[in-house]
């Protein structure tokens, strides 16, 4: 077990171009520390200071892109990320009509995302188009436009906005202008959409590392009585090749573990640091994570498949201790008793924490009571947890922090 726990440390310990830059992480760190009750985690932070140089650190993965104030999975957003030092730049990956690869976080969110809806001729080739919310039956507005519902030349023409949409619109304007009150569209004008290699492109040239996730297509497989689940995971890894990408410098995702298992299988390299995504609080009946019998399959059986990396959201990892405290759940107690590395998902996607934080700290919501608790929690998770990194809309705060405590 030592020597996979050496390797693993060894996985997210840096890369190229990485050292010598400096991150710009502009106030909202710093807002957070002067957030945080008075104690040791406030006086370390604070002591950090605003003189210094931050640096990128592989510890920051930049969720989306930085979809806390950018449009999701565009260029702009990517690059907001990289100027706030993430070290991991993510592009959740879904396939075109002509099968192909292009950055989205969902095979059919376009409506939600880009401005699909108001481009006629494009919202007229969506599965579903715009249909308004009838309060006098109480049914919800709704639209269902696919990344498959476009060819590649048809999807870069969008441009993408912030994800939203009002299911009480009655009208089409209503529905696509829904951006949370603690988001902003002040970066929205333009959201330039990318394929999966022009992300490959521009992060290479960045510098960073890459995350892609193998997106769970909404479609019927083989897509078109052709294209295949193995084809789409397959595609993905070739990207990368084709690219003189290293696997080294890849950490491919997927909720099924089966992709997890096929690269395994079939690129055992880029396999060894597949992601597996835990969402089985969602999937499976009962899921607990401080009862280990609602784990199927368990923390032992996902090593001996020989999974190395496993990332659920950040709430199955911690549970309230006493005082108030917050401290490492059994789930998480139990990872890495078996060896495996984790990878928390996702920081700075919740808003205001003064309501208790909402699906991401569910958890941990008694002992909750305003935005310190996001320093106060990734402070556990690394101090205590020990993850590998973590996942955030927000890259400059995961930066800081790494950079104040010296993670990677």
């Amino acid at each position: 077990m030592r020597a996979i726990m050496a390797g693993l440390a060894l996985i997210l310990a840096g890369g190229p171009g990485l050292a010598g830059e400096a991150a710009q992480l502009g106030p909202r760190p710093f807002y957070l520390v002067d957030q945080l009750k008075p104690g040791p985690l406030k006086d370390k932070l604070a002591a950090c200071g605003v003189d210094r140089t931050y640096t990128p650190r592989t510890f920051s993965i930049s969720h989306r892109g930085a979809p806390l104030m950018f449009p999701e999975h565009t260029r702009e957003g990517l690059i907001a990320a990289q100027r706030m030092g993430a070290g991991i730049i993510e592009c959740d990956v879904a396939f075109t009509k002509d099968r192909q690869l292009v950055c989205r976080h969902s095979q059919c969110d376009l409506h939600t995302t880009t401005d699909i809806l108001a481009r006629p001729s494009l919202a007229a080739k969506c599965t579903q188009g715009f249909e308004p919310a009838d309060p006098a039956t109480g049914r919800k507005a709704s639209a269902k436009c696919c990344t498959s519902d476009l060819t590649l030349e048809e999807f870069k023409s969008l441009n993408g906005k912030m994800d939203a949409a009002d299911p009480d619109a009655t009208t089409l304007t209503a529905y696509m202008n829904a951006t949370p009150r603690w988001r902003t569209d002040l970066y929205a004008n333009t959201g330039t959409l990318m394929s999966h290699r022009e992300y490959i492109a521009l992060v290479k040239g960045m510098g960073r590392k890459f995350t892609p996730e193998l997106k769970a297509p909404q479609v019927a497989m083989p897509f078109e009585g052709h294209y295949t689940q193995d084809m789409y995971a397959q595609q993905l890894i070739d990207e990368y090749k084709e690219a003189g990408i290293p696997a080294s410098e890849v950490y491919p995702q997927s909720f099924q573990l089966r992709d997890i298992l096929y690269w395994l299988d079939k690129d055992p390299d880029f396999g060894r640091q597949a992601i597996f995504l835990d969402n089985r609080d969602e999937t499976a009946k009962g899921f607990d994570p401080e009862n280990p019998a609602t784990w199927q399959p368990g923390m032992a059986e996902l090593a001996a498949k020989h999974v190395r990396i496993l990332a659920p959201p950040l709430w199955m990892l911690v549970r309230p201790g006493p005082d108030g405290a917050i401290e490492p759940s059994t789930y998480a107690r139990a990872a890495k008793q078996a060896g495996l590395g984790l990878i928390a998902w996702s920081l700075e996607r919740s808003g205001p924490l003064k309501d208790g934080g909402g699906y991401y700290y569910q958890s941990i919501r008694p002992v909750v009571t305003g935005d310190g608790d996001i320093l106060r929690l990734l402070d556990v998770l690394h101090g205590q947890v020990g993850v590998m990194g973590v996942f955030s809309d927000w890259p400059a705060t995961t930066t800081f922090y790494a950079n104040c405590v010296g993670a990677p």
